[in-house]
């Protein structure tokens, strides 16, 4: 077993395995600008890796009381999935749009609503546009976010806006840690 920290462990996972300086920017999913690109999928594609990173988030969240965690789709489902199986606890994903057939759901997984405390979770933010969006869907359906965790964040939006509304905001990678400049 490795000393090194859990989240020091992702760390070095996301540096090593998900971080590309590109010789042009690029456009994020957030409209951003950045030479810097962070792939998360990429980083975690591997089931140890994810592992890691899905226990160092349960270490995150360990004084959290809550019943469900997800987010929106595709940014926090290996998430969802994985700490679901660790943790026991229900696992749900905020679909970008309505299914449009069957039952035309926006939230697939758990039955989340009034009384389910819920912790959003994201793979990277820059402007914090899809853990905001899961955000307004999840309170919509009456449940209370207890907490929001992202494997990166690019900059301090989405910190800021968690910090107005009152919830716990905790990144598990920032931008210093990997040494590139904010975005957002």
């Amino acid at each position: 077993m490795s000393t090194q920290s859990l989240r020091d462990q992702v760390v070095d996972i996301v540096r090593r395995r998900g971080l590309r300086r590109l010789p042009e920017p690029v456009v994020l999913a957030s409209g951003q600008m950045s030479r810097d690109f962070v792939d998360v999928k990429v980083a975690l594609a591997g089931g140890d890796d994810l592992r890691v990173a899905c226990q160092a988030l349960i270490e995150r969240v360990a004084d959290v009381d809550y019943d469900a965690i997800g987010g929106l789709t595709m940014g926090a489902d290996q998430f969802a999935h994985g700490v679901a199986v660790l943790t026991g606890k229900d696992w749900f994903v905020v679909r970008k749009e309505p299914k449009g057939r069957g039952t035309n759901k926006l939230v697939e997984g758990a039955a989340v609503g009034e009384g389910t405390r819920v912790v959003l979770v994201d793979d990277v933010v820059t402007t914090g546009g899809s853990i905001r969006k899961a955000y307004e869907v999840i309170t919509a359906l009456g449940a209370t976010v207890v907490a929001a965790v992202t494997v990166v964040d690019r900059g301090e939006v989405a910190a800021r806006f968690f910090d107005e509304v009152g919830i716990t905001y905790i990144p598990m990678v920032t931008y210093r840690d990997l040494a590139i400049e904010p975005v957002g």
